[in-house]
């Protein structure tokens, strides 16, 4: 996966990444156009379909929404890099079919805009603007599973089969 880096802080908290108020649907284009509109109002317009959202410290904390990390990857984002996930924001992601790492070099170092490439299977994140490499730990093989099924209920149905 290849895309521009949107960069993010600490403590990101999933009300900032979908507000309350928008939880009335559970159509996941709809939830896309409401990530992150307090925080950065118009995000989802800027983002094209294999971007990647770089964030800090406890990304995902708060509620245990699982409309935030659809939200995210129906905008198009197609991973998440962070120091660190909130426990619960890291098993819905999978659950949902959007990976994230940790790296604390890389989301440090990532800048807004910066071209990133990542090998999720190894867990090698590129950054082609800044010419550096950084490593995250590789994504579990479950977990990875669940990725490639496109989600926790994908993964189901094609086991049952």
């Amino acid at each position: 996966m290849k895309g521009k880096a949107f960069k993010f802080g600490d403590d990101v908290d999933t009300d900032v990444i979908i507000p309350a108020r928008f939880l009335v649907t559970s159509n996941p284009a709809e939830m896309a156009t409401y990530a992150f509109e307090d925080a950065r109002p118009g995000w989802p317009t800027q983002v094209s379909e294999g971007d990647v959202l770089v964030a800090g410290n406890n990304f995902g904390c708060g509620s245990s929404r699982e409309h935030a990390p659809i939200a995210i990857k129906a905008a198009g984002i197609a991973c998440v890099i962070a120091v660190s996930f909130a426990r619960i924001f890291y098993r819905n992601a999978f659950n949902i079919g959007l990976p994230v790492l940790e790296s604390a070099e890389a989301s440090r170092d990532i800048a807004e805009g910066d071209e990133v490439e990542i090998d999720v299977s190894t867990g090698t994140i590129t950054n082609h603007t800044k010419k550096k490499t950084y490593q995250s730990k590789p994504i579990p093989p479950f977990m990875q599973a669940l990725v490639d099924a496109g989600g926790l209920m994908a993964y189901m149905a094609r086991s049952r089969k």
